[in-house]
């Protein structure tokens, strides 16, 4: 940690210099004391050039132009396994789906258990806190990664990463939701002698089940290009598919195939949108 403030501290310090002139003072010794600044500027970036060798940008440019140019090629089209592709496709958007409506079920009873207007225990309230950041804290890929490693190759394992990864963001909001309901909605439920659950369930439930839907409506649209990256290591789907086809260089099928991705995420957000507009207003 040291190091790292001890890293951004002089450039903090010399962006403020250079954005408050006056802060160099009068004379000669400013300019002076600016050219440094913008040659060691110049200098270090410049080290980084030639540290990330991008010199590879330029000598890879013929490769890349080979590649589009077999990208645009699809002479071979009629050919093609398109029941194959399809079918990944659609497995990635239930795949993307399931995950998520299964991280929603998981996550609105646990977003009630880290609210602090419903568990008043604060290191149960810690604990549980904690729990959404492990499971959050982690990306889907490593999840998927583990998961594959588990279960196998298969739509199963990214099932199982979506839903775990979403289920820490999805708790988390959902508890931040329920501790911003309006009280006198509780309290009037209260006051006519219901239970707890009755109260959870007339008086706070109504208040954010709007932000919980769209929550996790917004969850299934990120989710739908999530699954893709999660297939490519294993996880099953059009993602899979992909990474078959980039292995023996069929380049014409690979954009093909970011074709039916690009056309099922446009589709899957204007669901999304009408649903919202349906459920939501």
């Amino acid at each position: 940690m040291s190091l790292h403030l001890a890293d951004i501290a002089p450039t903090d310090i010399a962006a403020q210099r250079i954005r408050t002139p006056t802060a160099f003072g009068p004379g000669t010794g400013t300019k002076v004391l600016r050219w440094a600044v913008v040659l060691l500027a110049a200098g270090y970036f410049g080290y980084l050039l030639w540290l990330f060798e991008f010199g590879k940008l330029f000598t890879g440019l013929p490769r890349l132009w080979t590649i589009v140019r077999l990208m645009l090629d699809w002479t071979g089209f009629a050919d093609w396994d398109h029941a194959e592709l399809l079918r990944s496709m659609l497995e990635t958007v239930a795949m993307a789906y399931l995950g998520s409506m299964l991280a929603f079920a998981f996550a609105l009873p646990l977003g009630f258990l880290g609210a602090r207007n419903v568990i008043p225990a604060r290191v149960f309230r810690f604990i549980t806190r904690r729990l959404f950041d492990g499971m959050r804290g982690v990306d889907q890929l490593i999840w998927a990664l583990v998961f594959v490693r588990a279960m196998g190759l298969g739509p199963i394992a990214g099932i199982l990463a979506i839903c775990v990864a979403d289920t820490g963001v999805l708790s988390k909001l959902f508890a931040e939701a329920i501790e911003n309901t309006d009280r006198k909605q509780t309290e009037g439920v209260t006051a006519t002698g219901a239970s707890f659950f009755a109260v959870l369930r007339m008086g706070v439930l109504p208040q954010v089940l709007p932000v919980t839907i769209g929550q996790t409506l917004y969850q299934i649209e990120s989710n739908s290009r999530e699954a893709t990256i999660l297939g490519l290591v294993g996880a099953g789907g059009i993602g899979l598919r992909l990474s078959e086809r980039i292995q023996i260089n069929a380049w014409d099928q690979v954009a093909y195939a970011i074709v039916l991705i690009l056309i099922a995420v446009a589709l899957i957000d204007t669901v999304s949108r009408w649903l919202r507009m349906r459920l939501i207003g």
